[in-house]
């Protein structure tokens, strides 16, 4: 399957971000991009990410934002005035997934989430990092037991690298969790805990093509650098030439 259409995390240019919101996101509009994937902690201090985002021609489908352990309330009105059609918990820390019992926990909450979302005609999603991947139970690990107890109109947005850095087969995992996978964070480089050796897309041991294949339901692409050892603009531009490629005009 082709990739449908390609994002940007912001947290790829945050330290950009904290110097030049309006010139930040000219910036990425530059290299090629016409969406982004942005969070509700830099929209909850005001609207100039907003207004950026819309003055350079952009659109933000998907937004990030902590739905568990949290009062949600005040992220969905910001995700509609956004125009997102998605919210997605990007971050349940490795010490929260320690039993069964909290796997459920975390599933009660993205349920709940969920239901608050669809009175805005939104939708919530999970985003794993490498611990879902090491935890096991059941013969499963932890993304797939959450994924057993949450309800089906939560979807997954599988980081495949990370995927890959917990020891698991990223098109294998994608390939079981299809039905689920709308969207996908693509980064490269050599498997490892050091975010500094992330390369651009194509350039590392990951298969993306078939990583993108695996999944059927795919939505959105999403290029992301946790950090990057050069200038990560320029990584962002190869990345965003090599993925673009793959996106039907």
């Amino acid at each position: 399957m082709p990739l449908s259409s390609l994002s940007l995390q912001l947290y790829s240019v945050r330290h950009a971000l904290d110097e030049d919101i309006p010139g930040t996101i000219a910036r990425v509009a530059g290299i090629g991009f016409r969406q982004v994937e942005s969070s509700y902690k830099i929209h909850s201090k005001g609207r100039e990410l907003r207004d950026a985002i819309r003055d350079n021609g952009l659109t933000s489908p998907t937004m990030t934002a902590s739905l568990v352990d949290v009062d949600v309330d005040p992220v969905f009105p910001i995700a509609v005035d956004l125009g997102a059609h998605t919210v997605i918990e990007t971050f349940v820390p490795d010490q929260f997934w320690g039993s069964v019992d909290a796997v459920q926990h975390i599933a009660d909450q993205l349920n709940a989430a969920a239901a608050k979302a669809a009175d805005f005609g939104l939708r919530v999603a999970y985003h794993n990092h490498w611990w879902e991947l090491e935890h096991r139970y059941d013969g499963k690990t932890a993304l797939e037991a959450l994924v057993d107890r949450l309800d089906p109109a939560v979807l997954l947005e599988v980081d495949a690298y990370w995927v890959a850095v917990g020891g698991q087969d990223p098109v294998d995992l994608v390939g079981r969790l299809s039905d689920r996978v709308h969207f996908l964070h693509l980064k490269d480089g050599p498997v490892n805990h050091d975010n500094s050796q992330q390369r651009p897309a194509g350039q590392g041991d990951l298969p993306i093509e078939a990583i993108i294949a695996a999944a059927p339901q795919l939505e959105v692409g999403v290029i992301e650098f946790d950090d990057y050892a050069g200038d990560v603009f320029d990584a962002v531009a190869q990345s965003f030439a090599y993925l673009d490629a793959q996106v039907p005009a």
